[in-house]
């Protein structure tokens, strides 16, 4: 069996000497110096260039973002007002009301779930804090809320369709009575 061919590492090196030392070679320290000098300046310029040009973008485009998130809460802000006349129906609970008397289960799902997202900006309006309506509702004094216990029993029944989907049954029945008990909740805080 023959050897593994090795790599001569002298023949290498002796090699690249040949040519920056050697009698046919263009090239000798002093020009090879001359030229790592002038090619190291060259790099530190252009690195130098690239990093303001780098700054530059970051600080322009931070500054967009920010105004790009000014602008995103005045439009979302606006949303979440409630309707001008006192006694009509927001727009938004009229959709709800029109879902939920479809015949469909999926239009109750949906009904049920757009109005646990009202019941959310309501929350976050009245200043409770938290990550979703569960943790809001945790903080509520039940003194200052009346219809504490519906704003639960509704979110209960969200839960159970956020979680189990098209699996959880939902029949039109729980639909209206879950719907009744959102609307109790906004009636008290005269959103509706």
């Amino acid at each position: 069996m023959n050897p593994a061919p090795q790599a001569n590492v002298e023949y290498f090196f002796r090699f690249l000497y040949n040519l920056i030392y050697g009698s046919h070679a263009s090239l000798d320290y002093a020009t090879f110096s001359s030229f790592a000098t002038q090619l190291w300046l060259w790099i530190v310029i252009v690195g130098y260039a690239l990093s303001v040009i780098g700054l530059f973008f970051i600080v322009y485009v931070t500054m967009r973002l920010f105004e790009l998130r000014a602008r995103e809460e005045q439009h979302y802000r606006t949303l979440l007002l409630a309707p001008d006349a006192v006694g009509k129906a927001s727009p938004r609970w009229r959709h709800i009301e029109s879902l939920v008397e479809g015949a469909t289960a999926s239009e109750w799902r949906e009904a049920i779930i757009e109005a646990d997202i009202m019941l959310d900006d309501l929350l976050t309006q009245q200043g409770y804090r938290g990550d979703g309506v569960g943790e809001k509702l945790k903080s509520v004094e039940p003194a200052d809320f009346g219809a504490l216990q519906d704003a639960w029993e509704a979110h209960k029944i969200r839960n159970q369709i956020a979680h189990e989907g098209s699996a959880f049954n939902l029949s039109e029945t729980l639909a209206r009575r879950t719907i009744a008990h959102y609307e109790n909740v906004f009636r008290e805080f005269g959103v509706i």
